[in-house]
């Protein structure tokens, strides 16, 4: 009897749940896309998924602009009148796409106006939109305005806007006229897509983030991230494809005509927050030197299960071999790291062992005076040494044995655009965290078979990392 009362609760319960708006079901009940929910809870004033196709990226944007139109956004500051653009690539992919999403999500009781720029109001999912007036719960009204980029940039001069949501990539020339759009209302900007033409501007600007601009944000969605699709559905949709399409239109990543170098790397999955690293850990230091370069160090450190973590960096070019001794010191005064018999023992490229024309003593013998001991014998196989490096990053047992802490921030861009050449090796740009990194790496035992079950270490870690990223957990 119990089980019967039990079953018709549940029942209603379901039917009560699909009576609701859709809007209200968004990540509600058992599955909850993540990847969405971090989205929604950055605080970034510049913030872009890149996904593949069907990952969800789309419905991110279209539930960000009703949220904040209609003043309920779970996670940032509400306003009445909000005055917004979505803006696509043509009218045609408008109104498939972006207008089609938004109208899913607005129920029709909250529409006080809507403004067609062909076809009848009556019928707009028919025809393609001006602009929606729709209630905010503060009093006010919102006004969802609707840009083709196909119209020129001079199409988005004038207005002053709250926001601005890009569906697929716009132009460079539009996107810079949309973020003064909102400057003088302190406004923000996101976007939504799919990297199909490569490396442009936006792999620039926001992905590698060049101009260091702490608002920018970006993540990447996979179909693997969706928790609508089926195993079996992601099988299907990636038999008939190649790698190259793959790695866009599943993983959302950038791609140029060579390819990147360790498309392994994922910055939601290896990049963490700084955590307090035991000092039992601490490992070695590695040094790629330069002088009009940049001499690029970092400090390792190793768990008990064989897991290496970056967590600390020094890169500056333009500069003598004793600043740099000096900035590694400090480093490691601030860390706690140990100094052995001869100094601070570190890795560093073998040709510090040669001296110029003009140089008494070699770069090596120049550390060493400066309490800096370097081991000049690395393995500087580039071939092998990418492939150790790979095979830290490919996750093991579910989880990789590589992760970079997010304040070293020259290695994180320099992973991000190490591409191949020409003859299987790297392009020599860029590359001198990336070198320092294989050494070391190049320096560890080979790899073992940990245990398919995660050892004690290995969970703590795991919750630090958790609580240090604030993944959402739908709880």
């Amino acid at each position: 009897m119990n089980e019967l009362i039990n079953k018709i609760i549940s029942i209603e319960n379901e039917e009560n749940r699909r009576s609701q708006n859709k809007l209200s079901l968004y990540n509600k009940g058992e599955k909850i896309h993540r990847k969405q929910m971090e989205f929604h809870q950055s605080s970034a004033a510049n913030r872009w998924v890149f996904g593949g196709n069907r990952t969800g990226k789309t419905e991110c944007g279209a539930v960000e602009t009703v949220w904040l139109a209609r003043g309920i956004h779970p996670y940032r500051k509400n306003r009445k009148n909000i005055s917004c653009w979505v803006v696509s690539l043509s009218a045609q992919v408008q109104r498939d796409v972006a207008q089609a999403k938004i109208l899913d999500y607005i129920d029709k009781s909250w529409i006080i106006e809507t403004v067609m720029t062909s076809g009848r109001k009556d019928s707009p999912d028919n025809g393609v939109i001006d602009y929606i007036l729709i209630k905010n719960v503060f009093g006010g009204i919102s006004k969802i305005g609707f840009k083709s980029c196909e119209a020129g940039r001079e199409k988005f001069q004038g207005t002053s806007l709250d926001f601005v949501w890009f569906d697929e990539e716009p132009p460079q020339d539009i996107y810079h006229e949309c973020k003064m759009r909102v400057f003088d209302r302190k406004g923000f900007i996101f976007g939504t897509m799919t990297p199909l033409k490569g490396l442009t501007f936006v792999y620039d600007e926001i992905y590698l983030n060049k101009g260091g601009d702490k608002e920018v944000w970006s993540i990447f969605i996979e179909w693997a991230d969706n928790p609508f699709l089926s195993a079996e559905e992601i099988e299907r949709l990636g038999s008939t494809m190649s790698a190259d399409a793959l790695s866009t239109r599943r993983y959302g990543r950038f791609n140029s005509s060579c390819g990147l170098v360790y498309g392994e790397f994922d910055p939601s999955v290896h990049v963490i927050e700084p955590f307090d690293v035991p000092n039992g850990w601490y490992d070695k230091i590695s040094i790629d030197p330069g002088l009009n370069n940049p001499t690029s160090v970092h400090w390792y450190a190793v768990d008990g299960d064989g897991v290496v973590y970056v967590i600390a960096e020094h890169y500056e070019a333009k500069r003598e071999i004793t600043y740099h001794a000096l900035k590694i010191k400090e480093i490691c005064d601030r860390l706690g790291w140990e100094s052995g018999s001869f100094g601070i023992n570190a890795l560093i490229d073998s040709a510090a062992n040669q001296k110029t024309l003009a140089a008494v003593k070699s770069v090596a013998e120049l550390f060493y005076e400066n309490g800096i001991n370097v081991n000049t014998n690395v393995n500087k196989d580039v071939f092998s040494g990418i492939n150790r490096v790979k095979s830290y990053l490919k996750p093991l047992n579910g989880k990789p044995r590589l992760y970079i802490f997010s304040t070293c921030v020259n290695m994180i861009k320099e992973i991000k655009s190490y591409w191949w050449g020409e003859g299987e090796k790297p392009v020599k740009t860029n590359d001198h965290a990336m070198d320092e990194l294989r050494y070391y790496i190049s320096s560890r035992p080979e790899a073992f078979a940990p245990s398919a079950h995660s050892t004690q270490i290995q969970k703590d870690i795991m919750n630090l990392i958790k609580k240090k990223k604030n993944i959402f957990s739908g709880r």
